[in-house]
Order: C-alpha cells, then structure tokens, then sequence
C-alpha cells in the first residue's frame, strides 16, 4: 500500500466517520475463485482430480471458486504450482489476506503490516495481537448477532496471521497498555483465560514488546474515552484506529494524531511498568 493509498482509505473512513462491518460479498475471493476455476478447467480437471493434487476436498474448491470462503496461502501456492497459473494466482495473495478482516478492519490490517510501531490501549478485551486461539474463539463466539462458523473460523486464521507482527524482522516496536478488568473476565473460562495470561507473559518478554496494565485501584486514568490504537510507518506518517460496535473511525489529521500519541504516553505513565506488570499477571495466574 503507497502512501496515497493509504491516505485514501483512511480519508473515506474519517469522512464517514464509520464503516459497516459486513458487505454482500468479498469481491477479492470472487474474483479469485472465477481465475482459478477458469485455470482448473483449462487444465482439463475435475474438482476432484484437482482437489487431490493440491489436498483439498472438492467442495472446499468448490467454495474457493464460488468466492464463499478465503484460501488459506498455502493453497494459493500449490494451486499456482498444479495449474501451471505462472504467479497469476500467487499475485492476489496479499489481497485474499487483506480480505479475511472485516470490511471496517481491513484499512487497519495494511497499516499494521507497515507498522515501526504501534501503541495499543485496551480496555474490555485483550488485544487482537496478543489472543490465544481458544481466546480468539472464546470472544467471536460471543458476538451478537451470532457469527457463522465459517466467518469465526476465517477471522481466527486473520488474527493469527497478524501476529507475525510480533516475530518479524526488522522488528516494530510493540507498546500494548490494558485494563486490569480486561484479564480478571473468565471469558471462555478458566482454562481458556490461563493460556491467555501465560501467553501474555511470553509475549511481554519479547524484546520488542513493552506490556503494560492498568490497575482498577488507579485514581488517575487518562483512557477514560476508551481504547484506541496509534501506527506510525517507516515514512513517519501516524495514524489512530478507533473500533466500537463493528465499526470503525481512523484518524489521519496531524493535530489529531499527536494528540492521541500524546494521550497514549499519559496513559502509560500512570500504567505499571513493564516488570511489574509480568508480576500482576503471575499472580492473577495463581488466582485461578
């Protein structure tokens, strides 16, 4: 994504002020699946000849092609390879990826994957990029209006794949403030919430992560508008996310990114510090 691009996107959103999370269809996957059944056929294969040289189901090809469900990029890659596509299929991978978020999301997915850094201030759930799948599952299992399996199961892959955020190099740097009430919510349960905390304490020691929490017996707060999420890209460009009820707002003003970025370093002061908040989950752990 260039920087006018970039610019685009966010203008649209920041001039509607929000974005509908879903859409009649993903037209990326339906422009996918219609190249790669026209590369099947002219191949001359069935669903099913190809399906087994690439180690899918023929209705899950059958889904590919009719754009009902995203790819995963490994089928990508061998789709390519077993239909002689020449990178044809391979060219819309980023794309397809992009397109697994939600509709109000995906502006935000190609900044993060441009991201030097990002500060993250979270209060009622733990951050995207730090749940655990049973997590992840756990909290879009509880959406109203419910979500289809199919729909859970392809966000649950975008939120992992997200993640390599943490572990690509060069490395961003990771600041992720979050509300102590956000951990002490049972959700999914006991077991889940366990291998969420012991989580956050791998990801916390991470070098390029500084987490953060925010105690409830804190007397001063400056995230009482809620949680936001500030990115700046390599060309120094900032830009603040904002997400409530499925939708979305981001911010590209220069006085209102400094300002966020600002309110964000008041919040991590008054945050414990990295160590002591390794402490504070130890020991919400031991409480379980």
């Amino acid at each position: 994504m260039t920087q006018d691009e970039a610019a685009m996107g966010a203008g649209a959103v920041a001039s509607s002020g929000a974005q509908p999370e879903n859409k009649p269809e993903n037209g990326v996957a339906v422009a996918f699946g219609r190249q790669l059944k026209l590369l099947r056929v002219r191949a001359g294969l069935t669903r099913e000849e190809f399906g087994k040289r690439v180690g899918y189901a023929a209705q899950s090809v059958a889904s590919f092609e009719q754009g009902r469900r995203i790819p995963q990029p490994e089928f990508v890659d061998k789709a390519d390879r077993v239909l002689d596509a020449g990178g044809l299929l391979v060219a819309l991978k980023e794309e397809l990826a992009r397109s697994q978020y939600p509709a109000f999301f995906r502006d935000m997915a190609g900044l993060e994957a441009e991201a030097i850094e990002l500060c993250a201030y979270d209060s009622h759930i733990v951050n995207g990029l730090l749940q655990t799948e049973e997590y992840m599952r756990a909290v879009l299992g509880m959406r109203r209006p419910l979500l289809g399996e199919e729909t859970i199961e392809e966000r649950v892959a975008a939120r992992l794949a997200r993640q390599k955020m943490l572990s690509r190099w060069p490395a961003p740097l990771l600041s992720f403030v979050l509300e102590e009430g956000a951990l002490r919510k049972r959700l999914g349960g006991k077991v889940v919430m366990r291998g969420q905390l012991e989580q956050l304490l791998l990801f916390g020691s991470l070098r390029n992560v500084e987490l953060q929490l925010m105690p409830l017996d804190r007397e001063d707060n400056a995230g009482v508008d809620g949680p936001f999420t500030v990115i700046t890209r390599k060309d120094g460009e900032q830009f603040v996310y904002m997400e409530v009820q499925g939708r979305s707002n981001l911010l590209t003003k220069r006085d209102e990114t400094q300002l966020a970025a600002a309110r964000y370093g008041i919040i991590r002061s008054q945050a414990l510090t990295p160590r002591e908040t390794l402490g504070f989950v130890e020991k919400l752990l031991g409480e379980l």
